[in-house]
């Protein structure tokens, strides 16, 4: 059998190695992360989701306290429709995160910002298009459309001098959603250079109902292929979820993939942002803890650790310092969930809310632990140590694990 090794990935002029990481947000997949993907020659991910905190939490900022210096006045109001970021500062931090990280790039791959449409910041269409034309002035190699059909999004860009010269692609889970994105991005004249087809084991946010078990991910992936061989489309396929072995990327390279896009088994790495206690509890997770909700706001399933402490806590909206998911409006289901709890629980100090939950605070916070279906394997990837707590892994290991092994063969650390 094959191994990953002996593929790789051709966009444009440059080479890869086919191993793409997920940008997982926030500031999951961090800098160093991203930073090691592109020394070994793959892809890696940044994410620009909450952008201003992780810039505040990187290089000392203020962004976070200035706006909610501004609006302070208004936290007790469950009216949030005054809330707005100041774009000037969003782009300020969206250029420090990307452009620091794109100075201390060294080898031959690339780097890429993962960008959520679903983070609509009471301003959909200004905030993307201003978090997206920063990543482009901070230098990044390429954006990938996240979380949305993005059937707007290349048009926001158009006018920028490297919208031909970045690399832009899509995650999509369908081939329909692929189809709707190329038929109203055909005026601006550009193909995506890479599609991510994400399937129902991927991590975090779903693009599949709760009726998710129904989907595969290699079925859906040879629909699209075939659908791009028959209309003569040359865009490179990349499959994501649930790819947890070097053996599981190289059959899909086989079949026709261009790379693979993982992320699950690098959360355990040192280079991760999540904080270490917290890499120890998805070490210790059962098949049994891994869970699909609806918990969050922006509409879309979600997959994570059900002993979350973001599940069931009732913490009063603070969308005056973040308010990352308020819509065109102001709203966010979470605010409605919250305001029916407070109203049903008179007098009681600290309600719970088990539909929803306040997603900015606690992946603020990583206290919602969106993980992979096969998260439960992480233990397989590692040692226990004498005190019971399990080693954790290097981002360059966990890559080139993935780049040369066969089989279902997993390396353990030394």
């Amino acid at each position: 059998m094959k191994r990953v090794d002996d593929f790789r990935l051709r966009l444009g002029s440059r080479e890869l190695v086919p191993i793409v990481i997920g940008g997982m947000g926030v500031d999951i997949s961090t800098a160093e992360l991203a930073l090691e993907a592109a020394r070994l020659g793959g892809i890696g991910h940044i994410s620009d989701a909450m952008v201003n905190t992780v810039a505040d939490r990187r290089f000392n900022a203020k962004f976070v306290k200035d706006k909610l210096r501004q609006y302070k006045f208004n936290v007790a109001n469950p009216d949030k429709s005054i809330v707005r970021f100041d774009l000037g500062q969003l782009a300020e931090a969206t250029q420090m995160h990307i452009g620091r990280t794109m100075e201390a790039k060294r080898g031959e791959g690339l780097i890429f910002v993962n960008c959520m449409e679903k983070l609509t910041m009471n301003a959909p269409r200004e905030t993307l298009r201003v978090r997206m034309a920063a990543a482009l002035d901070a230098g990044i190699d390429g954006i990938t459309l996240a979380a949305g059909l993005h059937l707007g999004s290349f048009a926001l860009i158009e006018d920028h001098p490297r919208f031909r010269d970045a690399k832009l692609g899509i995650i999509v889970s369908s081939l329909r959603a692929l189809q709707l994105f190329l038929r109203k991005t055909a005026r601006c004249n550009r193909l995506p250079d890479y599609v991510i087809v994400e399937g129902p084991l991927a991590g975090g946010h779903l693009g599949f109902g709760m009726d998710w078990k129904d989907y595969d991910l290699a079925t859906i992936f040879a629909e699209i292929h075939r659908h791009l061989q028959a209309e003569g489309l040359n865009i490179p396929l990349i499959p994501a979820g649930g790819i947890f072995t070097g053996g599981d990327a190289a059959r899909l390279l086989e079949l026709g993939a261009a790379a693979v896009q993982v992320a699950t088994r690098f959360t355990v790495s040192r280079e991760c942002g999540l904080p270490e206690d917290v890499k120890q509890r998805y070490f210790e997770a059962t098949e049994e803890q891994i869970e699909v909700n609806q918990i969050s706001p922006t509409g879309y399933p979600m997959r994570m650790l059900s002993s979350s402490p973001a599940i069931g806590d009732g913490i009063r909206p603070n969308c005056e310092a973040y308010g990352y998911l308020l819509d065109s409006s102001g709203n966010c289901s979470y605010i409605t969930a919250y305001n029916r709890e407070v109203a049903a629980n008179p007098g009681v100090r600290k309600i719970s809310v088990r539909d929803k939950t306040c997603l900015c605070t606690q992946m603020r916070n990583f206290d919602c632990w969106t993980c992979g279906h096969y998260a439960y394997r992480l233990k397989e990837t590692s040692r226990k140590l004498p005190d019971g707590t399990y080693q954790l892994l290097s981002a360059e290991h966990i890559f080139r694990d993935y780049q040369f092994s066969s089989d279902e063969r997993i390396a353990l650390p030394e």
